[in-house]
This record gives structure tokens, sequence and C-alpha cells, in this order.
């Protein structure tokens, strides 16, 4: 069984490859990136793959069983044919089976629901598809908090605008072996995951860091339309109403639902607590950033 990973090169793809690789073998997964170069590291067969490219996804999708769709990181609007551009080249290549990587979230009454509604239109295209499907929704992904660590520590707190709601993090080591379950078995076809852990406020996300790591953070709320305006000055129009975005659909509720990790896996998610000291270990050395 030959399955292509997407964006194979980025955080989330390596660390499918790397969990592909342990169930089924490096001569069984195929890298596609849009740079190949980026991902020769991967130690796997790379193919040249642009998403805004179908020729280019007619050529990398040749000879293969399944293939794992991360979602794309362009404006939503773009988006849309971008994920079309490969799920119509898998059909054409007879492919047999697409596994799309897609998030939990509200899809209605945030700053982050155009992202939202993107990937639900990808979601149907890939149900409309007429190929075998999984589809999983991730969850906030816990590692941008522990990348911030060290700003963290400067400022002394954790600072945003999602009040008392609450999160069900995930983590891409999580994620990357959920993903290599999915994509493998076929008990799972046909299904929706919600690729989560339990939801923890922002006040325990702080407390699990402190336990994880020896600090003294606290939360602070602030309000969306300030927490918006502070994102978009550092990071831009775009990306700063993206993460505002999200944060204001964690204060809603919309990334406190049920975990479906369990029936992907066939084990429980892994805790914040545990996720943070497993984060430490690979990424911190006698305290200090690698």
């Amino acid at each position: 069984m030959k399955i292509a990973v997407t964006s194979a090169n980025g955080k989330l793809g390596s660390t499918i490859v790397k969990h592909l690789i342990s169930e089924i073998g490096k001569e069984n997964v195929i890298g596609i990136a849009r740079t190949p170069e980026k991902a020769q590291f991967l130690g796997i067969e790379i193919r040249k793959g642009d998403y805004n490219s179908r020729d280019e996804f007619e050529t990398a999708l040749k000879g293969v069983d399944a293939v794992l769709l991360l979602s794309g990181m362009d404006e939503p609007q773009k988006r849309i044919q971008q994920h079309r551009n490969i799920i119509e080249a898998a059909v054409s290549n007879g492919v047999q089976k697409i596994v799309y990587t897609s998030i939990v979230g509200d899809d209605e009454n945030t700053a982050f629901s155009p992202i939202m509604q993107s990937n639900r239109q990808t979601e149907l295209d890939v149900k409309q598809s007429g190929l075998d499907f999984v589809i999983g929704r991730n969850g906030i992904y816990i590692e941008p908090d522990l990348d911030y660590i060290e700003t963290y520590e400067k400022e002394g707190e954790i600072r945003n605008c999602a009040g008392d709601g609450k999160c069900a993090y995930t983590s891409r080591e999580e994620l990357g072996y959920a993903y290599s379950k999915m994509v493998t078995e076929k008990k799972h076809n046909g299904k929706v995951y919600n690729l989560v852990g339990n939801g923890i406020t922002q006040k325990e996300l702080a407390d699990n860091i402190n336990q994880a790591f020896g600090t003294q953070l606290v939360y602070t709320p602030v309000s969306f339309t300030d927490y918006l305006a502070e994102r978009k000055a550092e990071l831009g129009e775009f990306i700063g109403t993206v993460i505002a975005g999200i944060y204001q659909g964690i204060q809603k509720g919309a990334n406190d639902v049920e975990s479906n990790f369990v029936n992907a896996t066939g084990r429980p998610h892994k805790s914040p607590l545990e996720m943070s000291e497993e984060y430490k270990m690979h990424n911190r050395v006698d305290g200090s950033a690698r």
C-alpha cells in the first residue's frame, strides 16, 4: 500500500510521515512538497506538488493507493480550489482513499469562521469524491503555547481573549499517530473524528505549563476587541485576525467538543500535562530551548 502525504515537510506532515514509516515502512510512504528539496530530510521518496497546480498532483499521485490531504495554509477563498486540485487528481489517478486533516471550530460566529467554512466545504468535497474517506477534525495544537514559553516567562502571563472557555488541546505527535491509524485501517472509512483531548481553561493551561516547566505564569483575560488589535499590530491583518478568532472561538465554547480519539487510535488522548512534559523532553535541555 503506497500512501502519499501532502505538505510532507511541514511540522504536522513530517510527524505523520514518521508514524507512517513505523506502520508500513519507508518504502511505502511518499512525501509531496511544493519545494521537494526541503523534504529530503524525511528519507523517503519525495514528489513535487504545489496546491495551486492540478497538473503537478496528476503526476505526484500516480501509483498511490491513499493520500493524506493536509489542509492548506492559504487564505480561505483560495484553499477550496487548492484542495479540489488534489481531490480531483486523486480521483483521476484511481487513488482508493483520501484522509483530510480538518479542524474543530465554529463556522459562523467568530473571526476564524471563514477558515472553518473553507474546511467544511473541503470535507463535503471529500465526501462527494466517490473515494473511501476519513476526516479528522484537529483540535488546537498545544505546541505554539509551549514554543512561546520564553516570551510568556518574560511577560509573566498568558494573555488572550479566551476567558473561562475550555479548549480541548491536542499535539502534532498525537495527531501524527492518529492519522497513521486512520489511513491504514479500513475500519475508519466513512468516519469523521474529533481529534482532541479533554477541555481545559487557559488558567488550567498555565497551571500545567507551570508544573511541567517550573514557571510561575498567570492567565490574564482581555476583551476580544483589545486582543484583536494586539494580534493585528504584531502579526498583520490576516494572521492576527486568525489568531484572535481562534481564542474568540474558545471563549464561545467552539473548541470544547467530545473527543473521538479513542475511536481513531484505540487509546486515550494524552493529557495537557503529558503533552507538555513530552515537549520538554524533546525540545528543551536543562531548562533552555535547543
